[in-house]
């Protein structure tokens, strides 16, 4: 039974709830009596109580049935042939299920042939009971609801805070999502440090993991992350910022202070358009103009070292990349400035080059110091300007026109390959995740304490 007829049945469920409701409701109205709340909240309050159970076990059965289909059909005596463990079995598995389920016509793995019958047995099985316990939680949540509907029944009341539960839900999704992945990064890591000294790893300067190399032989010697560390804050953090910083203030410091409403009106639209640029173009933009651009000029001064993969090709692409977020923080910070103190510098005699440099930007600096912070964090975990400009060597150096990685190369490098999750090599990819997600989650922080003091001061 797909999740989406589960999903249906629980709206369909909800509707009938809300539809009778609404019926009784009215009949409360006759004579001269006065029900304390008006049909539509007697409906939503039936609807809910008959939709948000039958929903809630839709999406936990949705995700449970699943892994008890696996377990019906590895229980089957037709699974004893399969390998173990690992892709060849659960690609078997895969094409059983499929063919069972009607996606596929016919098995491409013969061993696979065998537990068509047994994956179809499980699927109609599981299909029923979910969609048995499915309709009976609905409907047992609107006859519960159903049968406390009289004249004086605070469906209002019951309403609203219904639904202020929902919306707390809601707002602490964002929250549950961060302690899990930060609770499945912790895990992996823990596992990796097991096999690997964390000292070797945080400050050792070789990084060449071998996914097929025997785990048993596996040293802290091939896993020293300093060098990618080094190339995402060289890349990130100084290149992307050294051309960022510069174009981004200059440009919102011309929108305040120089440009007509008319230029203004067209040319911030036009500059935040950069922000809606997906990263992958940057990427060509990078791989096919601006790295072969680096490399025709370095040779054509006497620097044949040049690379056509390069820091500075990705940094350069990366700062462009990041432009809207330093331009649209000093923006807001400069223009919520008060413009007192604006009038009052240029009273006093300064000139407005003096009353941007003395007054204005160290008044809005918090703010501009938030958007950097957050263009920042958003620069070191980028990764398709690096794949596609930068290259995959793990180099410690300070020469722009080398190639380099980053943090996140190697993410996608090691999580890609055909390695198993028990190998260092790719649970390197989860320490490597913990150690970025760390710095990130820091400078956000930094910079929403930092955004937070800044209104206060201004609003």
């Amino acid at each position: 039974m797909s999740p989406a007829i589960l999903v249906l049945l629980a709206l369909g469920l909800g509707l009938a709830g809300w539809l009778a409701a609404r019926s009784r409701a009215y009949a409360f109205r006759s004579g001269d009596s006065r029900p304390h709340s008006l049909p539509s909240y007697h409906a939503w309050y039936v609807a809910l109580w008959a939709f948000v159970p039958a929903m809630l076990f839709a999406l936990i059965w949705s995700a449970v049935s699943p892994q008890l289909v696996l377990q019906a059909m590895l229980s089957h005596p037709a699974a004893g042939s399969l390998p173990p463990f690992g892709l060849a079995r659960n690609t078997i598995l895969g094409e059983a299920i499929a063919v069972a389920s009607g996606d596929m016509q016919a098995v491409f793995d013969p061993r696979a042939q065998p537990l068509v019958e047994p994956a179809a047995a499980a699927l109609s099985r599981y299909g029923i009971i979910g969609l048995a316990v499915t309709l009976v939680t609905g409907f047992a949540g609107g006859a519960y609801a159903f049968l406390k509907l009289r004249p004086d029944f605070t469906a209002r009341t019951k309403v609203e805070r219904m639904v202020m539960g929902l919306l707390l839900l809601a707002s602490l999704v964002a929250i549950l999502t961060t302690f899990g992945i930060l609770a499945s990064l912790l895990f992996e890591t823990v596992r990796f440090f097991g096999m690997v000294n964390p000292i070797d790893f945080l400050f050792g300067t070789h990084w060449s993991p071998d996914p097929m190399r025997d785990p048993a032989y596996t040293t802290g010697e091939d896993y020293g992350a300093l060098p990618l560390f080094w190339g995402t804050i060289y890349i990130g953090a100084i290149i992307a910022m050294i051309v960022a910083i510069p174009l981004g203030m200059g440009s919102a410091i011309y929108l305040t202070q120089y440009a007509s409403p008319t230029v203004r009106k067209w040319l911030k639209p036009i500059l935040e358009i950069l922000a809606g640029v997906p990263t992958v173009v940057y990427g060509y933009f990078a791989a096919l103009t601006v790295a072969p651009f680096i490399r025709d000029v370095a040779q054509s001064i006497g620097i044949s070292s040049a690379s056509s993969e390069s820091a500075l090709a990705a940094g350069l692409i990366m700062g462009v990349m990041i432009i809207p977020f330093v331009s649209s923080m000093a923006d807001d910070s400069i223009a919520a400035v008060p413009a007192a103190m604006r009038d009052g510098s240029l009273a006093m005699g300064a000139t407005q080059s003096e009353t941007i440099r003395k007054v204005l930007i160290p008044a809005a600096l918090p703010g501009i110091v938030a958007g950097v912070m957050l263009a920042v964090s958003r620069a070191i975990g980028e990764t398709m300007i690096v794949v596609m400009a930068a290259g995959a060597s793990a180099n410690l150096s300070a020469n722009p026109l080398e190639s380099m990685t980053t943090v996140t190369y190697q993410i996608v490098a090691m999580l890609t390959g055909e390695g198993s999750f028990d190998h260092p090599a790719t649970l390197s990819a989860f320490a490597l995740g913990m150690v970025l997600f760390a710095v990130t989650l820091t400078l956000n922080f930094i910079a929403l304490r930092v955004v937070k003091r800044y209104r206060e001061a201004y609003e």
